[in-house]
This record gives C-alpha cells, structure tokens and sequence, in this order.
C-alpha cells in the first residue's frame, strides 16, 4: 500500500478495503509506520498497542474474505481508530495522562470501546491528554507535550490532543476524545479537523475516567463530516448502566448529509465577546454566514455576549467536580499533580456549596434560554476557538484555558450537540467553525456541517512537509 494514510478519511478507505484495493492489514501497518515515524516528535501516543491492531486487522481480513453475512453491521471492519487515555481499556493502560494512574489496567473496555470494537474497528492504541483532561494545551507534565502538527512549536489544544495530532498525522483515520470545556473541539479547531461533542447523554460515558461528571462528553475527531456521522452512528445510542445516558431515539446519521440549509434559520453569533477574537477567525466567520446564505438560509447577526457568563460558570463546575473526584489523590499527594492542574483543583474544592449551587441553577436557566433560542433558528454559528494554536512555550495553562475554551464551554454547561468544522487558515495555521443546534439534532448538525464542508473544503488543505 503506497497511500498516505494522513489523507486517508474513513469512507474512502472502507471502499478501497471492499474493492480489495488494499487489505486492512496493510492499512493498519500503513498507520503504524507514521506512527513509529512521527510518534518520537509529535508524542501523539502514550501507549501504542502494536501487537493488538496487527490481530485486530488480521481478524478484519478474515471477516471479509468470508463475505459474513453480518458485515453490513461491521460499519468500521478494519478502520484503524486511536482512543483518548482516558477512556478505559480492558487489559491496557488506562493513565489519564496522570502519575496517579500510571500502574491503572482496567478490566473491561468502556461502553464507547466496545461499540466501535462490535463495529471492527482497530484500535491503534491510547492518545496523550492533558493531565486528567483538566487544561487544553495537552503539555503534560508526565507524559511530555503533544506537539501541533502543523508548527511543532505550538499546541494542539485539548485536551484530547494526543487524539487530534494522531489523526491529522495518519497515525490512525479517526480517534475517539471526551470533552468537557471544548477538549474535543478546541483540538479539531487548532489541527483542522472536524471534533463532533454530542447532546448531553447522547453517547455512554460509562468507563470514561470523570473530569466531571455533570458536564463530561465522548465524541469523534476525524477528518470530514461523513467520517463523524459514520462514528456517531456506531457510538450513539442508551445505555442503562449510565446515568447520564438517554433513552432517545438515534436518527440515521448519514441519510440527511447531502440535503443542504435551504430556507434554514441561521444565528450569526455577534457582540463585544465575539469581537474580541482574531481577525482571521471573524473573517471566516463572515465568510461562513455568506456562504450558507449563497445557499439559501436565512442568517440574522445575534448578540451572544451573554454566554461568557455560561463559559465562566462551566469553569467552576468543572473544577468542583474534579476537586470531588480526586479528593483523596489531593490529601494524600497534591505534589504529584501538575502546576496548573493543581491550582484548578484547589479552586474548584474551595468553592462554597452556595456557590456550587448557583452555577447548577445558572445550568438550568441556560438550558431554558437555549431551548427558546431554537425555538426560532434552527443552527447558531460562531467560532470554535477565538485564536489559532498558540505556541508551547510561554502559554500559560490556565490562562489559554480561560481562552481557548470560551466559545465552547456554553455548550457543555447546556448540553447542546456542537460540531466543529475546519474554517480557515491564519499565518499557516487552521481555526474552525463552530456549529450548534438544538438537544438530540445531531442529524440537523450534521447536515449543516457537510453542507458547509462541501463549499469549504479546508479538511483538504495539507499540513507542512516538516510534519509529514
């Protein structure tokens, strides 16, 4: 197989492996060549499982030389996937890119594993994060920086960054990431991706190490809308083991891509907040808006000045819950957390209970306001991040935290299904496009977002030669 696997999408490769164009052995050996290559520089993997995508991808083969009569439920037979490692794995290192968890082999797959698993997936192995997902630089104090693609100088984002970075490097043709500030999108945003954070409840975290558990999410990194509709499809769904899970109805993701937004109700996101942002990233803003009214949607400029408000309030309860899940590891060893992860901790533990409360409160009263925002549009649109990636050295974690995450943070506190689409490139490196729609219309979302993609096609644009 002489393709590069880095311009490599999911759909694409399911029909060479059903042409017989190339096995999914050679695939997956494709991808652990970047791996062996890139790995060392981009440090995207803490814990490549070599051994177990080569059976993995042998097992596939199998499966399609037998013409099985289920392969039609094989959605994924012989795509090559990476997993944050904060989502557990039965018999492999589960670390949470933590000292802590160092020596953690859980004893089965998480509810998400197991899904793409059924779907015969090849899971490459578990992707650097940022210290227990707590920060979006993914600079993690144990496991070492994930460096960006695109200028090893910056960061990827996070905190699923090692995700990110092994996916636009070919290392794997998606990855699976959590979110609960913007860890999936900011990423997407920052390597030019598309990072899909589903409804609240959407996709089962059960087995996913908690950042918190009101506000935490699992979704796909991957390179085009289609590729994310496909792993939505496979991922989404109940289950009764977790509470936060939902028992709604999954849509057929994929039946709706190519319909367009004709005569769709667009919110433009405007105000002092959004303003702020570099000018690049409010260009292909305007660009996004003219361009899905060349399509025939309605698009009206709203002022969303006041989700900074939402974003602020994410942080606290974010902090707090993470305070609450590793008290004992705060008594106990508070030295072994990093600098900045230490200090967001002991702010969130510090909070006051009336102080908790009223951010749920603020949670619920979110909720309301977008759920009478849609009432009247059927999509927002805004950036994902106000800034391409910033560099490694000198960023400050909490602050790039404070930043990176503000216009995604508001869609964890309400729950709303968000998509992150490639928008553009500003000095040489991506930002995305940002787009929301109402709880459980992640079809609706989809659909806006291919339609996007398809008269944009920045998931095109290649990363330098000095990545590759």
């Amino acid at each position: 197989m002489d393709t590069d696997s880095s311009a490599l999408t999911i759909s694409s490769a399911l029909n060479s492996l059903r042409a017989g164009q190339y096995s999914a052995l050679e695939l997956t050996e494709a991808c652990l060549r970047q791996i062996e290559h890139l790995n060392p520089i981009i440090n995207a993997f803490i814990t490549p499982t070599l051994e177990l995508a080569y059976q993995a991808a042998l097992q596939a083969d199998a499966l399609r030389s037998l013409h099985a009569s289920n392969l039609n439920e094989l959605a994924l037979l012989g795509i090559p996937i990476a997993l944050k490692d904060l989502i557990e794995t039965g018999g492999i290192p589960t670390t949470a890119g933590s000292k802590f968890f160092t020596e953690n082999i859980p004893g089965q797959d998480a509810e998400a594993v197991m899904r793409i698993k059924l779907a015969g997936a090849v899971i490459m192995g578990k992707t650097n994060t940022h210290e227990i997902a707590l920060g979006v630089t993914g600079v993690n104090p144990h496991f070492g920086a994930v460096k960006n693609p695109w200028d090893y100088s910056r960061i990827c984002g996070g905190s699923s960054s090692g995700s990110a970075a092994a996916v636009v490097t070919g290392m794997c043709l998606a990855a699976l990431g959590t979110d609960t500030g913007g860890s999936i999108r900011i990423p997407a945003s920052l390597c030019g991706l598309v990072g899909l954070k589903p409804t609240f409840g959407r996709v089962s975290a059960r087995g996913v190490i908690p950042l918190s558990w009101n506000l935490d999410h699992v979704g796909p990194l991957a390179h085009t809308v289609h590729d994310a509709a496909y792993l939505l499809q496979v991922l989404a769904g109940f289950d009764p083991h977790d509470p936060a899970s939902a028992n709604v109805p999954v849509d057929d993701y994929l039946v709706n891509l190519d319909k367009g937004v004709t005569n769709w109700r667009i919110a433009l996101a405007t105000g002092d907040y959004i303003d702020g942002s570099d000018p690049d990233v409010l260009a292909g803003l305007e660009d996004a808006a003219r361009y899905f009214k060349d399509m025939g949607a309605q698009v009206e400029k709203v002022d969303l000045s006041w989700i900074a408000d939402l974003a602020a309030t994410n942080s606290r309860i974010t902090q707090a819950d993470a305070a609450a899940y590793h008290h004992q590891r705060l008594v106990e060893h508070p030295d072994w957390f990093g600098v900045d992860v230490l200090q967001r901790l002991m702010a969130g533990a510090e909070l006051s209970s009336s102080e908790y409360s009223l951010a749920r409160r603020m949670q619920s009263e979110s909720r309301r306001s977008f759920e009478m925002f849609f009432g009247k549009y059927d999509l927002l649109i805004l950036p994902t991040t106000p800034i391409p990636a910033p560099p490694i050295e000198g960023t400050a974690a909490v602050e790039a935290a404070r930043q990176l995450t503000c216009f995604t943070a508001p869609f964890n506190l309400t729950g709303l299904p968000a998509l992150s689409v490639p928008c553009g490139l500003s000095t040489g490196l991506p930002f995305g496009l940002q787009l929301v729609t109402q709880p459980w219309g992640e079809s609706r979302l989809l659909q806006a977002g291919s339609a996007f993609e398809k008269g944009n096609p920045w998931h095109d644009k290649h990363i330098p030669l000095q990545a590759l």
